[in-house]
């Protein structure tokens, strides 16, 4: 499907691309987590991924990755390096498998799931799960997260964020990691550009609330460039690398 080689050089080039992105904002792209998106594809597919250097892949469902996890620990052992980040909303009936098996979860979006995958964490005496918060900055209907379209001028929608970020710093089986968010599908630079800078002054105003730094989960394969350049600490790839998605 993949030889080892191919995949190697595809990371490399986006490796290249987050790298010349991040010095064109005066920016260390060791401080830029590249993560894999390996949804749709096989376990076999992240093996070849590992071997070419990678270790930190993403899925959207968490059935997938659960799956995927235990056939990659079978093959490489449960000490193998490898990340594994739930990017897809969770829906209530799935939280414990999100729980059990991944290692950072990039789209809380609400408050219910928070809870929930805190007491499982907390149950199987698990460490606290890193989280990233949704938020919505874009205001599409499509989107998930928090309404945060006109957080600089409405109070209420700040204080649903706040109240959020502080919900979850006090959980037990969470860690507060960072804010998440998707730019338009289809939209100019300049708006794209605009949604990403948004979410990061977003979160530059909430850390002395929280009193901690926080990370950006933002920018996948048609503008993870114009994230690094705006602050991103984590880039979600997976066309760049593997081509387009697999059906299922």
């Amino acid at each position: 499907m993949f030889s080892v080689n191919e995949l190697a050089e595809r990371v490399t080039a986006v490796s290249q691309r987050i790298a010349q992105a991040a010095e064109r904002a005066g920016r260390d792209p060791d401080t830029i987590t590249l993560v894999a998106v390996t949804k749709t594809w096989p376990a076999e597919v992240v093996l070849a991924a590992y071997e070419a250097g990678m270790c930190q892949f993403g899925e959207n469902r968490a059935e997938e990755l659960a799956e995927k996890r235990t056939a990659v620990e079978l093959a490489l052992g449960k000490d193998n390096g490898v990340v594994w980040h739930q990017i897809g909303t969770l829906q209530s009936r799935k939280t414990a498998l999100a729980a059990d098996h991944a290692d950072v979860f990039h789209a809380l979006d609400r408050l219910k799931i928070a809870r929930r995958l805190s007491e499982r964490r907390v149950e199987t005496q698990k460490t606290p799960l890193p989280v990233f918060l949704e938020v919505n900055i874009s205001g599409e209907a499509s989107k998930s997260g928090w309404d945060m379209r006109e957080w600089e001028t409405n109070a209420t929608q700040r204080d649903n964020l706040r109240i959020a970020a502080e919900t979850v710093a006090e959980l037990p089986g969470l860690k507060l990691h960072g804010l998440m968010t998707m730019a338009p599908w289809t939209a100019a630079e300049t708006e794209i550009r605009t949604v990403f800078r948004r979410t990061r002054a977003l979160g530059l105003w909430l850390e002395p609330i929280v009193g901690q730094s926080l990370s950006f989960s933002m920018g996948m394969t048609d503008d993870f460039e114009i994230a690094v350049e705006e602050g991103a600490t984590h880039v979600r790839v997976g066309r760049a690398i593997f081509g387009s998605r697999r059906k299922l």
